[in-house]
């Protein structure tokens, strides 16, 4: 796959903390495309979407804090979602971008949820990626059993088989090219060639305590989301994102949602599917007809 060229820029949070984001050049006419990566994940799991739509779209795709070439928070308790949404409320002023198509897998899907329930004008179309105003129990203790636990492997091919151990129920038509390519777009390589997980371990702290606590009615989320366009994203194996929670989005949302489950795919769908690609497209179709 050949990534199209984009330029790695860096911003500095309202806390000072320094974030990364990818930025491939688009037209000016279109709102851009801005990609929210999940919990551990960050900009490069997004490459086939860059593949697909960079250049007739500008896209924009960014490291949370402590993901990727972002920097560390220093103080573990700001690694949660309203944090992250004021990091994309403060880019999207800096760069001086109205309006955007948001791409949230996972965390970055409830960022959008988050930015829809404030700042809605902000929000031109959305992907929702896996994710939904309820998480089922089973996906959130399967988070719980990985995240934050540092891991280190001999290469990029021990490190894609370790992945294939842990998660190859959830993508079982994936062979060891596929789970090395995950493998490098969730890991880093250091300097002596062994492979390490790219992200902080301390974001499991708050990740642990907020899922320990009672859970907040986040539905009211989406009415900041009603009459846009948005495409609604489910892997048909997902243990995080109920088929009746995804239905009743669908519902709640209205004409302008289109669900789309992809087959045969667990948590989350990656973009390497075509029917993926194709559902952003449509998305992208319906965001044009309106500009």
């Amino acid at each position: 796959m050949r990534v199209p060229d984009y330029e790695d820029r860096y911003y500095n949070s309202a806390d000072g903390i320094r974030l990364h984001y990818r930025d491939y050049a688009g037209p000016s006419d279109l709102p851009p495309i801005l990609c929210l990566p999940g919990l551990t994940r960050n900009a490069r799991d997004f490459e086939p979407l860059f593949e697909a739509v960079a250049g007739d779209w500008r896209v924009i795709a960014l490291d949370f804090r402590g993901r990727g070439l972002s920097d560390p928070d220093p103080n573990p308790s700001r690694y949660t979602p309203p944090v992250y949404a004021r990091d994309v409320l403060k880019l999207l002023d800096q760069l001086g971008i109205a309006d955007a198509v948001f791409v949230g897998t996972s965390l970055g899907g409830l960022v959008t949820m988050l930015i829809a329930a404030t700042d809605e004008e902000r929000i031109a179309g959305a992907v929702i990626n896996d994710i939904g105003p309820e998480v089922d129990k089973r996906g959130i203790d399967r988070i719980r059993s990985y995240v934050g636990k540092a891991q280190r492997w001999s290469g990029w091919d021990d490190a894609g088989q370790a992945f294939h151990t842990a998660h190859g129920e959830m993508f079982p038509n994936w062979g060891a090219p596929e789970w090395q390519r995950f493998a490098r777009r969730t890991c880093r390589e250091e300097e002596d060639g062994s492979v390490v997980l790219d992200y902080d371990m301390a974001i499991a702290e708050p990740f642990a305590d907020s899922n320990d606590a009672p859970q907040p009615d986040l539905w009211p989320l989406l009415n900041g989301l009603r009459g846009k366009p948005v495409t609604i994203l489910r892997g048909e194996l997902s243990e995080l994102f109920a088929a009746d929670v995804a239905k009743r989005m669908e519902s709640e949302l209205g004409e302008s949602a289109e669900l789309v489950t992809i087959e045969k795919v667990g948590h989350a769908p990656s973009f390497d599917e075509p029917e993926s690609i194709a559902a952003v497209r449509r998305l992208l179709d319906r965001v044009r007809e309106r500009q």
